[in-house]
């Protein structure tokens, strides 16, 4: 799985005028499945994403998870993180898993974090959507798990 995660003091999402999700301070996380991505894969990215140290301790230091802060999460999914433009100047989506798994591993994501996280809120699968937000540091962090 692909996750974009933003450390944010606000954000949310809407589709068709209506907001579907919105946090305060927190994290944004974008969300893209893979072909070989499993519901363990989306257990660990869940892992990795509530623990993840990006806010800052006493002493200024990232040390601290959404966790530890009291912090809230907003996920969407966004296929367009597995871009592949090495072949031109269009963008190849090839590397994406297939809407219908996409869809349950999205939706594996969101349970999973429900169940250790109660301040979750999220987007809407294969819809468009106007993501906004207010980007805290500017703290971006790109994760990777295979």
């Amino acid at each position: 799985m692909i996750a974009l995660v933003q450390r944010v003091r606000e954000a949310r999402v809407e589709v068709a005028g209506r907001v579907t999700g919105a946090i305060g301070p927190g994290l944004l996380v974008l969300v893209c499945a893979e072909p070989a991505d499993t519901e363990a894969t989306a257990a660990k990215l869940v892992d990795k994403l509530v623990k993840l140290r990006v806010f800052a301790d006493e002493a200024g230091k990232m040390n601290r998870s959404v966790q530890d802060v009291g912090g809230a999460l907003l996920v969407v999914s966004q296929f367009t993180l597995a871009a592949d433009v090495s072949g031109g100047n269009r963008p190849s989506f090839t590397g994406a898993a297939p809407p219908a798994q996409g869809r349950a591993l999205y939706e594996a994501v969101l349970q999973q974090v429900r169940q250790r996280m109660g301040a979750v809120q999220a987007g809407e699968f294969g819809a468009e959507m106007q993501v906004h937000l207010v980007n805290d540091g500017p703290v971006t962090i790109p994760v990777t798990l295979r």
